[in-house]
């Protein structure tokens, strides 16, 4: 096993969007507003009375904030395994923040949108100044889908272009754009987080 390598890219300013279909988000205006997922909130993507931007949390933040770090395994598809650390969203609250405001991510390689249950809702772009790339993973760890994502600065957030792997998934995981490739995230791939291995930041490296 070894460590994925870990492209770093400058980007002026990142935020992302995400959420997944708890009663508590609010994604884009469709008939069943669960059906979305936004790219920075799962808890709630911005509407008439909610706007991410507001939260002081992520207003220029630097690294991400508030989260844990976990590593996860990924399992390329010539068999070949190396390990990574990511940051971690895995509540409304931290899926509907997750890389707003983030210029660096530090030690980690990106982040990990974990979901409690398989979802098919799509993350969509809005506020975010920089592109970013996605990949989709089944509950058994396999890719489903990936996408690169671009900015939605300047539209109302229902307007927004949405991503999503046409199936269903419990895993997302966002990098900096064209990141995916140098980390194995490619069809035929399976990711593993690792139970156990949850902590305040990533390890330093060996």
């Amino acid at each position: 096993m070894r460590r994925c390598a870990v492209v770093v890219l400058v980007a002026a300013a990142l935020a992302a969007c995400s959420s997944d279909p708890d009663p508590s988000s609010a994604g884009p205006a469709e008939s069943d507003p669960a059906a979305s997922v936004p790219a920075t909130p799962d808890a709630p993507a911005p509407d008439a009375t909610t706007d991410p931007t507001d939260d002081p949390a992520t207003d220029g933040v630097g690294q991400p904030e508030g989260f844990t770090t976990i590593r996860a395994l990924i399992t390329e598809p010539d068999g070949e395994v190396c390990e990574v650390c990511l940051w971690l969203a895995d509540d409304p609250t931290e899926r509907g923040r997750g890389l707003m405001g983030v210029t660096d991510l530090g030690d980690a390689a990106g982040m990990a949108f974990r979901f409690d249950e398989a979802t098919s809702g799509s993350f969509y772009m809005f506020q975010t100044p920089s592109p970013l790339s996605i990949a989709w993973f089944a509950p058994d760890g396999t890719h489903v889908g990936s996408a690169d994502m671009e900015p939605c600065l300047d539209t109302p957030a229902g307007d927004c272009p949405l991503y999503s792997p046409g199936a269903e998934y419990d895993l997302a995981i966002e990098v900096f754009d064209g990141g995916l490739e140098s980390l194995g995230l490619v069809a035929g791939s399976s990711v593993e987080l690792i139970t156990g291995s949850e902590a305040e930041r990533c390890p330093l490296a060996s």
